[in-house]
């Protein structure tokens, strides 16, 4: 697996399939928070559990006007039938074809397993990296690291509102 991405880097902008015929691309949210959660397969357990966790604290990242966007491997079509089983309500982006290459951008791939890495990246307004993390495969990594992160982004803002 390549390099994660780490803080202070650009991220990389993309568009990936939320829907079988509707995209969105990273540079569609320039100005807030975003929040991209890399996760290995619709429907494990681990994967369930983080996905799940993360819906419930959409209300904790919309406090810092964050945007969550869920990426793995898996088509849309995949998605949107775990989406709906299991009430999440934050985009899943699809980085199905060419496979992985999202994810390989950000150093987020795993090439044997051949699916993205469980991996977390907080990135500001202005399109850079604020945060990242690696968690191991089989490990939810909660959101406690999402949310220092948009506690400090959030405080940075702050400042520089007082500056001027």
């Amino acid at each position: 697996m390549a390099n994660l991405l780490q803080a202070g880097t650009v991220a990389p902008d993309f568009t990936l399939n939320v829907t079988p015929d509707q995209t969105l691309s990273l540079s569609e949210l320039k100005g807030k928070p975003v929040i991209l959660a890399f996760y290995p397969d619709d429907w494990s357990p681990v994967c369930s559990d983080e996905m799940a966790l993360f819906n419930e604290l959409l209300p904790e990242f919309h406090k810092y006007n964050a945007n969550l966007l869920g990426i793995s491997v898996d088509s849309s079509w995949c998605h949107l039938a775990f989406a709906e089983n299991r009430h999440l309500h934050f985009p899943l982006l699809a980085d199905f074809e060419p496979k992985g290459a999202v994810g390989k951008l950000y150093g987020a791939y795993r090439e044997k397993a051949g699916t993205c890495a469980r991996a977390l990246f907080v990135i500001d307004g202005e399109g850079k990296i604020a945060w990242s993390y690696l968690s191991p495969t089989g490990e939810n990594p909660g959101a406690d690291g999402i949310l220092e992160a948009l506690e400090k982004l959030s405080k940075k803002e702050t400042v520089a509102k007082l500056a001027l």
